[in-house]
């Protein structure tokens, strides 16, 4: 006690022989609860040895006490220690759950019958009379069929009548052949002993026999290897507690604190949903801005004119180089590193069909510019190259231009004119969408030479597009091309650098793609933290738990449960509730992501990965945060949790 050593008990030698019935006496603070406790393997004592049938059992191992406190022994308290929202039934079968013998439940029906209470299975504890919860208490504490039953005070929160009916049952599981302990500070319910054991101060100071034996009962008999054979082989005798049932006790007290649990649940379910919606939006945008990159094409590379400075400042493009279509016929001959190349000018044309009429932007492009730019039309085709060789006057609209143009009529073979030539529409340009800036389907496409020869009168073109062979491909395919056009316009190095621009455009497409990536990964580690969150919750919960349950704790140790069982109850219990918000999290993310969609018109894509990442993440933080209020429940002290206020 501090720093004072004080001797619970002093020199103590007992034999207590099968089949007795035997009571400890003595005042408070004699010494009687502590020698119970140690008889019971609910303590250890300092020094000296214990045999339970012929076996030295002072040196066990925790797990191997809980595993005899199971088979062999039965409690009966003074406060009853029954589960408040556990019916009778199920207090009673408590013990099978840590043996491995759930199955055997009906033995809990018929103790029960047996104390007297076959009518009163289904009722709580707050619906039974003291005496009838002690009752519970004997039943549970024969389920396992135990050798020794060990009750302290069982009498002592009783009236007289309940007393007496406590004590004939007592009697009467002697005359059975079971060993009785009793600890009491009442001399007429000692009278009811065969043996009573006086303490004082950690001493026996005396030991009487009020009546002799008459001889135990032949069932009183133990088999002096049984204690060997239970530690030898405890699969056969604790069953390793089923997984069911733990998810059954876990089950049993998330619905004790309903509005608790759902508390938890709501955290946990919260940051899911962040997470999920987050995500969702993350990878909405990232497969929006892929798919206006596979409307550039792939391993693209874009030629244009530069420009020239004069006093530090950027004359108009093509003041250096203008590109004809003999730069193209050139570019075209690359064949190691280029695959196909299609030249480009545009310009302004006002649209002409019946009573309507539209201005928009005319782009002439070869005929590979259908596969370089992925234009392929949904209805009708594209132009061929012996059209743009003819300088022929056929259209392609953008979906805008034809809405405009035509509404919802068919425009393919109708006659339209641009800038006063007629121009026949032979198909449809497949819809890129716009932006805030510019609206990509508001374009009509025609030949090259057309435009340039019949439309706008330009002798030079304003861009080139080159598809090289590959993407490994694409860096010497740029060398190619400039090494042509320095060569074919004479260019020295000087001029070169702004004389034209070779863009690549696989540089932006994985300059958006690391940009989309790390955007999204932003958004989900902002989700993330409030899945943390969550978990911080459930920590705090399952703390207020463990302290709220340190009597049940102590109750399930007495009883068999082992330091893994019990850490494993709470751990599947944090799990349970992060599983069930990860669940609900996910539904409810699914539901945000939707209305986003609908309210505000932004692209969103729930990924099978992002499902997969928030639920394993729930789980994880369910199992991270339960771990050390599973391990304070495990490493309680069975005697000071049982008597927690």
């Amino acid at each position: 006690m501090g720093k004072v050593e004080v001797k619970a008990l002093n020199g103590v030698s007992l034999k207590i022989s099968s089949g007795e019935f035997v009571a400890i006496m003595g005042a408070s603070g004699s010494g009687k609860s502590t020698l119970m406790h140690i008889l019971g393997l609910l303590d250890r004592p300092e020094s000296g040895s214990y045999y339970l049938a012929g076996k030295d059992i002072t040196n066990l191992s925790d797990q191997e006490q809980s595993l005899l406190r199971n088979r062999t022994i039965g409690f009966v308290f003074q406060q009853f220690h029954l589960l408040p929202r556990a019916s009778a039934l199920e207090n009673a079968e408590l013990p099978l759950i840590y043996a491995g013998k759930r199955h055997l439940k009906q033995r809990a029906q018929e103790e029960l019958m047996k104390v007297g209470l076959g009518d009163r299975i289904k009722h709580h504890p707050n619906e039974l009379s003291g005496g009838q919860q002690q009752r519970v208490a004997i039943a549970r504490s024969l389920v396992n069929e135990p050798l020794i039953i060990f009750a302290d005070e069982p009498t002592g929160n009783l009236d007289s009548k309940s007393k007496i009916e406590i004590i004939n049952i007592l009697q009467k599981l002697n005359q059975e052949g079971k060993t009785i302990v009793l600890v009491t500070h009442e001399p007429e319910i000692a009278a009811y002993c065969r043996r009573v054991i006086q303490m004082r101060d950690g001493v026996i100071i005396s030991d009487k026999r009020l009546r002799e034996e008459k001889g135990p009962p032949v069932s009183a008999a133990v088999d002096q290897g049984l204690v060997s054979h239970i530690l030898s082989d405890p699969r056969q005798f604790s069953g390793q507690t089923k997984f069911l049932d733990y998810l059954r006790q876990a089950i049993a007290a998330m619905l004790a604190n309903k509005m608790r649990s759902l508390l938890s649940i709501l955290g946990i379910l919260i940051g899911v949903c962040a997470v999920i919606a987050m995500l969702a939006l993350g990878q909405g945008a990232k497969d929006s801005i892929e798919k206006q990159l596979a409307s550039l094409g792939s391993n693209l590379l874009v030629v244009r004119p530069g420009s020239s400075r004069m006093h530090g400042v950027a004359m108009q493009a093509g003041t250096v180089t203008r590109f004809t279509l003999a730069d193209v016929a050139q570019m075209s001959r690359l064949t190691d590193v280029v695959k196909k190349v299609s030249p480009s000018i545009t310009g302004r044309g006002q649209m002409v069909y019946g009573g309507s009429n539209w201005n928009t932007m005319v782009e002439g492009v070869g005929a590979d510019y259908e596969s370089i730019r992925a234009a392929y039309p949904p209805v009708g085709r594209f132009f061929t190259e012996s059209e743009v060789k003819m300088r022929e006057k056929v259209v392609l609209l953008g979906t805008t231009v034809a809405k405009e143009l035509f509404g919802e009529a068919n425009p393919i073979g109708q006659t339209i004119k641009i800038n006063l030539l007629n121009f026949k529409v032979i198909g449809i340009l497949p819809a890129k969408g716009a932006n805030t800036f510019h609206d990509q389907d508001d374009v009509a496409v025609i030949p090259i030479t057309t435009a340039m020869f019949r439309v706008f009168g330009k002798e030079y073109v304003d861009t080139i597009y080159v598809e090289a062979r590959s993407a490994d491909s694409i860096e010497a395919a740029q060398a190619a091309l400039s090494e042509l056009i320095i060569k074919q316009h004479r260019l020295n190095p000087k001029e070169a650098q702004d004389a034209f621009q070779i863009r690549n455009m696989s540089d932006i497409k994985d300059t958006l793609e690391t940009t989309t990536k790390t955007m999204s990964m932003l958004l989900g580690a902002i989700a993330g933290i409030s899945l943390l969150v969550g978990g911080i919750g459930i920590m705090n919960i399952m703390l207020v738990s463990v302290t709220e349950r340190t009597r049940e704790i102590g109750l399930r140790k007495a009883i068999g449960a082992t330091r893994k069982d019990i850490m494993v109850q709470f751990l599947i219990e944090a799990m349970l509730m992060s599983a069930l918000g990860g669940i609900f999290g996910v539904l409810l993310g699914w539901g945000v992501a939707t209305l986003i969609t609908v309210f505000a018109g932004w692209a969103v894509n729930v990924s099978l990965f992002s499902v997969v990442l928030a639920t394993s993440f729930s789980l994880a933080v369910g199992m991270m945060f339960g771990l050390w209020p599973a391990k304070k429940a495990a490493v309680l002290d069975p005697i000071e949790a049982l008597r927690y206020e």
